[in-house]
């Protein structure tokens, strides 16, 4: 097991203020809305589709530490398949109800993704976002996780640096200073090098093609994109097999 016990107590505290962007995940909402534009456009990129009101139909996408479901239920309303993956009972239940009362089908599975995927289970584009840093051994994780790409497809990871830059902003100011999230999000120690999540997923043969910072300002509660990858960052990495067509498990 990779995810950490205390990790999914605290998520289940949190669980039924997932959808309040203006509650104690109104930092994430703020991050969503520009992380959903990157991933749709390199998505759409790399697969040479159009951007038409469902320019993801046909697609399977994989969401682990979906949460709530903040970004898996916009990728479904744009066609794709999703399933969305989470080890916190509370998250998967928000995540239902909030897809239910909207009429939005994700298919949401409790656990961790080696216990709930099927061993010859694959999708076009797999999302690692903001749960890196809750996991207690990243190369197994992030295997685990690789594995689920198939060839051709893309797999997006967005984490925390593990910097004094960090230290200072992601924790002391952000849960402490100026509390836009509640104390105890996150513990430096679990931060993540880019280059360690390189080599995590190389192991599975991908290769990363894109790597960004992110700043968050949180007085204007406001994101955007930077060269500066020393506190938040994403990563996307694509398989080096070649797909069977232009969109090898589209449809699948």
């Amino acid at each position: 097991m990779t995810a950490i016990a205390s990790e999914i107590e605290r998520f289940n505290q949190l669980s039924a203020t997932w959808w309040n962007s203006k509650g104690p995940m109104r930092p994430l909402h703020v991050v969503n809305a520009l992380r959903l534009d990157h991933v749709v456009e390199q998505i759409t990129l790399h697969f040479g589709l159009d951007a038409d009101p469902q320019p993801l139909a046909g697609l399977r996408i994989l969401d682990v530490g979906c949460g709530g479901g903040l970004l898996a239920e916009p990728l479904a309303r744009m066609g794709a398949h999703v399933v969305g993956v989470d080890a916190s009972p509370g998250n998967v239940a928000a995540a239902r109800l909030h897809a239910a009362t909207h009429g939005v089908e994700v298919d949401y599975r409790l656990g961790e993704p080696g216990e709930v995927m099927g061993s010859d289970e694959q999708f076009d584009v797999v999302l690692a976002l903001e749960v890196v840093e809750h996991v207690s051994d990243v190369p197994a994780f992030m295997d685990t996780v690789a594995r689920g790409v198939a060839p051709g497809g893309l797999l997006f990871a967005s984490t925390i640096d593990r910097t004094w830059k960090s230290f200072v902003f992601a924790i002391v100011g952000a849960e402490y200073v100026l509390r836009v999230l509640p104390r105890g999000t996150h513990q430096w120690r679990q931060f993540v090098r880019p280059a360690e999540l390189a080599m995590a997923v190389s192991r599975s043969g991908l290769q990363q093609v894109d790597l960004r910072g992110m700043r968050y300002n949180p007085f204007r509660h406001t994101a955007a994109w930077c060269s500066d990858t020393k506190v938040n960052y994403i990563a996307v990495f694509e398989s080096s097999e070649p797909a069977s067509g232009s969109c090898p498990a589209r449809g699948a």
